[in-house]
């Protein structure tokens, strides 16, 4: 158990950072800042958080992707979102994108701790909960905190990262396709953009490894026009 819980706030504007930052710690808990996208994981992948808060329109990566993100690597931690966008499409599209809360800009600083002392609590109980952290495909196992792929004789293949983050992505999206634009954001972060032959190239990795028929497909399937998609029955 965390000794003091820690929060992960990513907002653009200074003085607004700085006051959040200032009253969450006024409450007790330790908080990382982050002034863009980019910084947010960088945070994220250095340190332990029981909640993330993101501003939505940040320089370098905007807040949805940052969530999205943070999705593929970690299912559990709660993710608040804090932005002046306040249609119900704008709030859609942030719980879609595996948010837990959403505020609207300009918002009530005691409503905002009850929002974060609601959030820590549940990220508490949920912590003993086994984190979405391997999954099986016929008689081999991807774990993705190791990035390994044991097969059925026991035999260990190792996966890379983008590897582990494109097999998650899919998976968390089981039975539905993947636009390339949405791998594009969430696996490469537009880092690099890698041409659809890449991507291809992933897809035909994956039904080497787990195919029993790699030229008949029965897991992962290029859509033309569309994307990706992985089928399973789980």
């Amino acid at each position: 158990m965390l000794s003091k819980k820690r929060i992960l706030l990513a907002e653009d504007e200074e003085h607004l950072l700085e006051a959040i930052k200032l009253n969450l710690e006024l409450e007790g808990y330790k908080v990382s800042t982050a002034n863009n996208g980019k910084k947010a994981l960088q945070r994220f992948k250095e340190e332990r958080f029981n909640l993330v808060i993101l501003d939505v329109m940040m320089p370098e990566v905007d807040g949805f992707v940052v969530a999205e993100t943070i999705r593929l690597e970690n299912s559990e931690v709660p993710i608040m979102f804090l932005t002046a966008k306040n249609t119900n499409e704008d709030k859609i599209a942030g719980l879609k994108k595996g948010a837990d809360d959403y505020l609207t800009k300009p918002f009530n600083l005691e409503e905002l701790i009850l929002r974060v002392n609601n959030l820590v609590k549940r990220s508490l109980k949920g912590e003993d909960l086994k984190e979405f952290n391997s999954y099986k495909i016929g008689d081999k196992t991807i774990h993705f905190n190791s990035f390994e792929l044991v097969n059925g004789d026991g035999s260990i293949t190792p996966l890379t990262k983008k590897e582990t983050m494109l097999l998650k992505l899919l998976i968390e999206r089981r039975n539905e396709a993947v636009s390339r634009e949405q791998i594009l954001e969430t696996v490469w972060n537009y880092d690099v953009y890698p041409s659809t032959r890449t991507i291809d190239n992933f897809i035909l990795t994956f039904r080497k490894y787990f195919e029993p028929d790699p030229k008949n497909p029965v897991y992962f399937h290029s859509i033309r026009g569309v994307g990706y998609k992985f089928t399973d029955s789980h």
